[in-house]
Parts: structure tokens; sequence; C-alpha cells
């Protein structure tokens, strides 16, 4: 993908506002993928800008949380972006993209509709790929003591006396 983004004296809101949007993610070419509301930001290295904004879809898709912003499933998919995974975060997006063409998307990142997306994901729950990233998002997502609140977890309790002594019995969401 070209765009015509100048190379110097540019500063962070104008590449922002020069990235060409995708699926709500804007993908400036060169390694660096940011949200269209600048509330995150990432270069890649090892994979492409649309590899990386396939999985922050993906992770959205498998664990979809309204309350949660993307920039924490981009934390919670950024260590894929290695020269490790990369051969396994290739062939997987490959193989997502190949059947949402098939379905007459796109992509799986240009795919609308989230039941189409979990769709094509369900096509693929066998494969390692899929196995791998679902499991990474377990601690990848949920470990972020950033995202605890908006959960109501106050996390762990026994450096404080456990929850016995803690409210054990003030939990009003069950």
């Amino acid at each position: 993908m070209k765009t015509n983004i100048p190379k110097k004296n540019m500063t962070r809101r104008q590449l922002l506002q020069s990235a060409t949007a995708i699926s709500g993610i804007a993908v400036a070419g060169s390694g660096f993928i940011a949200a269209p509301n600048a509330a995150w930001a990432l270069e890649v290295t090892e994979i492409t800008e649309h590899q990386m904004a396939t999985l922050v879809q993906i992770a959205r898709d498998i664990y979809p949380h309204d309350k949660v912003g993307d920039e924490y499933y981009v934390v919670a998919v950024k260590g894929y972006d290695s020269g490790e995974s990369k051969d396994m975060i290739a062939a997987g997006v490959a193989k997502l993209d190949e059947l949402a063409q098939a379905a007459r998307a796109p992509s799986y990142l240009e795919t609308k509709w989230e039941d189409n997306r979990v769709a094509l994901l369900k096509q693929v729950e066998d494969d390692a790929f899929f196995q791998t990233i679902r499991g990474g998002l377990v601690t990848g997502l949920y470990n972020q003591k950033a995202v605890w609140p908006i959960f109501g977890y106050e996390g762990e309790s026994f450096s404080q006396g456990g929850y016995v002594d803690r409210g054990f019995n003030d939990i009003n969401w069950l």
C-alpha cells in the first residue's frame, strides 16, 4: 500500500491524520499502525501492518468486550510481532483472508459483521494458529492490571489478608 506521507517535519498528529483507515484501524504503510482516534499506536517490525490489524480484530472477536478498548487488545497480541511467530501469523492470516474471499469479503479484516468473522474463525478453530492466539489472549488480555477495574476485579488479596476480611460478600454482579 503506497501513501504520500512526507518523511520529514511531520508531527504525530499529522501522521495519524494522513494514515489510511482500514476497518477502523489506520495503516500508514511503513510498519506503523494506529487507531483513528489515536488511543493507541504500534510499530510492527516482523509481521505486516495488515497482519497485526487482523490479529487485533481476531482478539476482539474471540474475547469481545465492549468496555475494553482496542489498546488492551493491541498489548495482548503485540508479542506475535516476532521472527519466531512470523510464519505462523502469515499463514494463519492468509488462510482467514482466503476463507473471507470465498465468502465474498475482501479479507477477514474487511468482513463487516462480527457473526461472519466468528463463522470464519470457527472454520480454523482446530488449527495451531487459532489455538495459539486464543491461548495467548487468556493471559495477554486478562493479566493486564489496567483491564482489571473494567471488570470490577480488585486484584489479588492474599497480601492484604485474603478476601474474607476484605468484603467477600460485596459482589454485586452475581
